[in-house]
């Protein structure tokens, strides 16, 4: 929730800094039905029925997810901020492979959420006795007074440069050199 909130702000700043949201609509996304289902089963897995499928069954299709985000990065990966973007998903996904299919929680970070997920329901991120890689897991916790407080991983921060790179680049903002903004089609 925090990142989707961390990405409406890079939105809400391209007009405060001179750019054109609209301008968003022109990208050359190639293959963005790779995106959508990426997206779609995500929401799926985590939101909709964490309880309802198998555990395998949301582990494969949770790592799947991440394999059809690779692939859109990889078909757009010319666009200014995709391979931002791209290095942050690959960093989550080495943690979340290496742990089964789970992002591992760091416990204090998991500790400052006070919430539990219930017993059976898939759970994208938890604390795991032997986490492998637990430094590209979910180490930080935003602060605790904040309404939609959470953790996130250093992969999750370099998505959310890239994106901040790539909305900005393609917006036109003035916080970007006028030799790196593309030309209006």
């Amino acid at each position: 929730m925090i990142i989707g909130l961390a990405y409406l702000l890079v939105l809400a700043s391209v007009p405060l800094l001179g750019g054109r949201i609209t301008a968003l609509a022109d990208l050359p996304l190639r293959r963005p039905s790779l995106a959508v289902g990426a997206i779609a089963i995500q929401i799926l897995v985590i939101s909709v029925v964490p309880s309802g499928l198998p555990e395998a069954v949301s582990t494969t299709l949770h790592m799947s997810s991440y394999v059809l985000l690779g692939a859109f990065a990889w078909a757009n990966r010319r666009i200014v901020g995709v391979p931002i973007v791209a290095l942050g998903g690959l960093l989550n996904f080495i943690a979340i492979t290496a742990n089964g299919g789970v992002m591992p929680t760091d416990p204090d970070a998991a500790a400052s959420l006070a919430r539990q997920v219930p017993e059976g329901e898939f759970a994208n991120s938890q604390v795991l006795p032997d986490a492998k890689l637990q430094f590209l897991g979910d180490v930080f916790a935003t602060p605790a007074s904040l309404p939609v407080h959470n953790v996130f991983s250093i992969g999750d921060g370099i998505l959310l440069i890239g994106v901040f790179v790539l909305v900005h680049v393609a917006c036109g903002s003035k916080i970007v050199p006028r030799r790196f903004v593309p030309a209006p089609a």
